[in-house]
């Protein structure tokens, strides 16, 4: 870098979530400048959101190691132990503190959406002298747009503003657009803020993450208080089993939890269950809609007062037009990254350690960070986003070793995330042994056997370096 994008500019983080503070405390620990940008009012505004929501990781899991660090310099500690908080008390406990620290809050834009990234008199197509201009980070607060130069950015501005729609083809299905105010995205508060949006109403939520779980479980407590509140649960794919499946064998007990209680529930009868199920089309019905299915391969119609989409996120690029980008064509990941995450090949095999190199965009100085590093990939934890800010933010820093010295330690999962045509001969069966190489416990014995393994391995990672997560299933 030459002169004019070296100490006096600031490295710029889109996104004030836990990945992005975290990325914010790396560049603080190793003498670098952030300016952290937030289009909320708050810092972790998206995790705002869904506030409400019990996440399964318990803190240790939840607070990034340099962030731990800059509190105890202010004197304050760190939550930590196996208590699994909710999204507001991550919110109110951890980043709220840690944006405060002054290292951190001299740099913090709340209010501030960023709407472009270039380069300093470069658009895309510009190459002479592109790898030495600084970044030019284009925000808006309010009615006033401003501009910012930087030695570097990473964006860590996730995916939750941009849930996936309804049609199992990517696109929104027809009426879906007219019918908003009867439809939710992601995780609505049904046992408080939008309780009598949801009592005594039949809900149909679409989805087979750990979010549609969520909501789904939240119904059937709204339930138990109001018996006539109704739940239909449809799955696009027939995987109740690889769904449900991970219960006891999930080393997030929070995780495996809601696994089991889904279960329980669905044997009791308590809620209708729907796969293979397909929306073709929603149509307003009064104050109801009707909702136009294929089950299976039979048509069907179904009544319902209320839709909870809770089908997953996608990245938003639209602020990133002017910068190069490498994005596999089907994962929209970093090309390098994205065959380690896929969740069309991936069943039961690790998620192996990644960092700069995997994260690396044909854009020097530019990386993608946290969830939106994944995607379209279902699958995030937050220690996967702090690890790879850790490596990232040592690149920026010129110490290439400690960057590519990707240590990721993940708890495991007994969830399964492949196809039925993967998942049938590669179900888990819990960990493998430690003494082993391979990825669970099915892995281990059919190596045992003198066979190549049960199908669900992925490139093998030298124990020294990390452990990674098995068969991790979808946030």
């Amino acid at each position: 870098m030459n002169a004019i994008t070296s100490a006096e500019l600031p490295v710029a983080v889109i996104g004030a979530g836990p990945v992005g503070l975290a990325a914010a405390a790396r560049l603080v620990e190793r003498g670098l400048r952030p300016a952290i940008f937030e289009k909320g009012n708050r810092v972790g505004a998206a995790i705002l959101d869904w506030g409400h929501v019990r996440v399964f990781s318990p803190w240790d899991y939840n607070v990034d190691e340099a962030a731990r660090a800059l509190l105890a310099d202010e004197g304050i500690a760190a939550p930590e132990g196996d208590y699994l908080p909710t999204g507001e008390e991550i919110v109110a406990h951890y980043l709220e503190p840690l944006s405060r620290v002054p290292s951190i809050a001299s740099g913090l834009k709340l209010g501030a959406e960023v709407t472009g990234v270039t380069r300093l008199s470069h658009d895309l197509m510009s190459s002479d002298g592109r790898v030495d201009a600084p970044f030019v980070v284009r925000y808006r607060d309010g009615t006033r747009e401003h501009r910012l130069l930087a030695r570097a950015v990473i964006d860590a501005s996730g995916t939750w503003s941009c849930p996936n729609p309804m049609g199992p083809d990517g696109l929104a299905v027809t009426g879906e657009a007219e019918a908003t105010d009867l439809i939710a995205y992601g995780i609505p508060d049904i046992a408080v803020a939008e309780r009598d949006s949801y009592s005594g109403k039949r809900t149909l939520v679409l989805g087979s993450g750990h979010s549609a779980i969520n909501v789904a479980l939240a119904l059937l407590d709204l339930q138990e208080k109001i018996p006539d509140t109704r739940v239909l649960w449809a799955l696009r794919r027939d995987r109740i089993d690889r769904l449900l499946g991970g219960g006891l064998n999930d080393q997030l007990p929070g995780r495996g939890a809601l696994g089991l209680a889904a279960k329980k529930a669905i044997n009791e009868g308590r809620l209708d269950m729907l796969a293979p199920f397909v929306v073709d089309r929603v149509v307003l019905h009064g104050t109801r809609l009707k909702v136009e299915a294929r089950l299976g391969s039979r048509p069907i119609i179904e009544k319902v007062d209320r839709i909870v989409v809770a089908t997953g996120f996608r990245p938003d690029f639209s602020f990133l037009r002017e910068l190069r980008l490498g994005l596999d064509p089907a994962i929209e990941a970093p090309p390098a990254l994205a065959p380690l995450i896929d969740p069309n090949v991936h069943s039961c095999g690790t998620v192996p350690p990644h960092g700069i190199h995997e994260l690396a965009h044909p854009e020097s100085g530019f990386v993608i960070v946290g969830s939106k590093s994944y995607g379209r990939a279902p699958t995030f934890l937050m220690a996967t986003g702090y690890e790879q800010v850790r490596s990232v933010v040592a690149e920026l820093a010129g110490d290439r070793v400690a960057a590519r010295e990707v240590r990721l330690v993940l708890p495991e999962t007994g969830v399964c995330g492949a196809p039925a045509s993967i998942a049938a001969s590669s179900c888990c069966g819990g960990p493998a042994p430690t003494t082993t190489n391979a990825c669970c416990a099915d892995d281990a014995a059919a190596k045992a056997h003198g066979q190549d393994g049960c199908g669900c391995s992925a490139p093998v990672v030298e124990p020294a370096v990390a452990k990674s997560s098995c068969c991790q299933s979808a946030a």
